[in-house]
């Protein structure tokens, strides 16, 4: 625990908008600190976060990035050798409490070691609506059943940064907030608007009326090479993508428009989701803006 000097001078070097709310932790059952109590992936697995409308940002990259999409913090936990480099961030965000902790402490409160030594418990944003999701998007990504946290967060992140404007989830997919999926994401959960639908796969007749063709990427009789669909270059584009192994389930494939595949080296039938993902996004991007 940082002695009584070294909290002073912590307290100095932030500044009286942020020194004032330095909260030093010398134990790992304080109370003030429970929405970060057993944050191991074993432990959130059996916790309902979005019911509790709350969700965990790690790492100053995540956090900040969560803060500029809008989301209310409701708390910052950090250890002191991240605190400098979040000053301008903490300061921005008046009321909200700081808790600093030796690495120990942390590692007792949360249950794993903290990497990345800063956290911030968030406030859920209120849900998106179907409507406003698919308004001014051209192209989309409706993920079905996908459990993966790693594989949900890499697909945020390749549709951050390859043109998806927005994500659609079955209702059986991971929670894209989960604090896997947020920090493989490395924060393009917070930049693409995503909403869970609530029929499925009765809800792809929602794509239909707004315009969107639907194709599944799945390896069938059916599937056309992706250069082949890339250069119809549609105007509107719904990619299915399904759960690692199982992929898409036949009642969507019966019910899309298409099928379409990547072709592959002899030897080789397929690519992971997240890669595969990655691949597609690239070669889908519309062509005419």
């Amino acid at each position: 625990m940082a002695t009584r000097r070294e909290q002073s001078a912590l307290r100095a070097l932030a500044g009286p908008a942020v020194g004032e709310r330095l909260v030093f932790l010398e134990a790992a059952d304080d109370p003030r600190v429970r929405d970060y109590v057993g944050l191991s992936d074993a432990a959130l697995r059996q916790q309902t976060d979005p019911a509790n409308g709350r969700y965990i940002a790690e790492g100053t990259k995540v956090i900040t990035r969560a803060l500029a999409a809008g989301h209310g913090p409701r708390s910052f936990f950090m250890a002191p050798k991240r605190l400098a480099g979040l000053f301008d961030v903490l300061a921005d965000h008046p009321g909200i409490p700081v808790f600093v902790g030796e690495d120990a402490v942390l590692e007792a409160v949360t249950g794993f070691h903290l990497h990345r030594g800063a956290l911030a418990a968030m406030d859920r944003p209120e849900p998106l609506a179907l409507e406003s999701v698919l308004r001014d998007a051209r192209r989309i990504a409706v993920l079905e059943d996908m459990v993966d946290h790693t594989n949900l967060g890499a697909i945020f992140r390749s549709a951050a940064a390859l043109g998806i404007d927005a994500v659609l989830l079955s209702p059986r997919c991971a929670d894209p907030l989960y604090r896997r999926s947020v920090r493989v994401s490395m924060g393009a959960v917070f930049q693409v608007p995503w909403m869970r639908l609530d029929s499925w796969p009765a809800d792809l007749g929602a794509l239909d009326e707004a315009g969107f063709r639907t194709m599944a990427m799945e390896l069938t009789d059916r599937a056309r090479d992706i250069d082949e669909v890339a250069a119809l270059d549609i105007p509107k584009l719904a990619l299915v993508l399904g759960t690692e192994g199982a992929g898409v389930s036949e009642a969507v494939l019966e019910r899309v428009s298409g099928h379409v595949m990547i072709p592959m080296s002899p030897g080789m039938d397929s690519l992971n989701v997240a890669a595969a993902s990655a691949v597609a996004f690239w070669e889908l991007r519309r062509r005419n803006r």
